[in-house]
């Protein structure tokens, strides 16, 4: 049962808003430091002939940048043997459809990559209703390289995932990573895991808008409420 909130006057509510106001700007202020941090982090050169399948054949890294000079990789779990994406990845790729476009018009590409062949990424795409690029890594060590895929020996010796020693991993896990070409050359240049990929949401920011925010907390896990959207039940 929610705890009823306690009421104010308009006035009351104007002055602890514009309070909190303050704090906003402060961490508007911080989240612009840290984007141009990294920014500044160093390139990595990617030298691995990484191979995706995709609607036209089989793609090289560089195949994946399309006419762009940056490129996003979302991460997505759908491991080789499962029959359907992750439910929480589903999340975040409903909202990627749509920004393709303004993404180009910035000089940035984005694409979904998962271990699973390419003919179950695709039916579920279609599933979906989805309109990104989706590729298939099955045939190289993409996923393994970049933290999001782990053997069963990483499973049950540990593995590092976020840049920390885990436990307990799952085979897939998700992740967005950066890559930019530059001079016939390409480089690695960020990577995000776990929490670092709420910023791609937009669903969950609009709900940390929302009076209740995502009033997660009483539930039995963290989006314990989640199905994919086409699984929900009407209300």
């Amino acid at each position: 049962m929610q705890t009823p909130r306690p009421t104010a006057s308009r006035s009351e509510w104007l002055e602890a808003r514009v309070r909190l106001l303050g704090r906003e700007k402060e961490l508007t202020r911080l989240r612009d430091q840290i984007s141009r941090e990294r920014r500044q982090l160093p390139w990595v050169p990617v030298t691995a002939d990484y191979r995706f399948d995709g609607p036209n054949g089989e793609l090289s890294l560089a195949g994946l940048f399309g006419e762009s000079s940056q490129l996003l990789v979302y991460h997505f779990m759908f491991g080789p043997t499962w029959e359907e994406g992750c439910p929480s990845c589903s999340f975040w790729a409903d909202n990627f459809d749509g920004i393709g476009v303004h993404l180009a018009h910035r000089d940035v590409a984005l694409v979904a990559v998962s271990r699973a062949p390419f003919q179950k990424l695709e039916a579920y795409r279609r599933r979906m209703g989805w309109r990104f690029p989706w590729y298939s890594s099955a045939n190289s060590t993409f996923n393994l390289d970049f933290n999001v895929s782990f053997t069963p020996e990483q499973q049950r010796n540990g593995a590092t995932y976020n840049f920390a020693p885990a436990a307990n991993i799952e085979d897939e896990m998700p992740g967005l990573s950066a890559f930019v070409k530059e001079d016939g050359a390409i480089y690695h240049t960020y990577s995000a895991y776990a929490r670092g990929l709420d910023a791609f949401n937009g669903a969950y920011q609009l709900l940390d808008l929302a009076p209740r925010g995502r009033d997660e907390d009483c539930l039995p896990y963290t989006m314990a409420w989640l199905r994919r959207h086409d699984q929900y039940v009407a209300r």
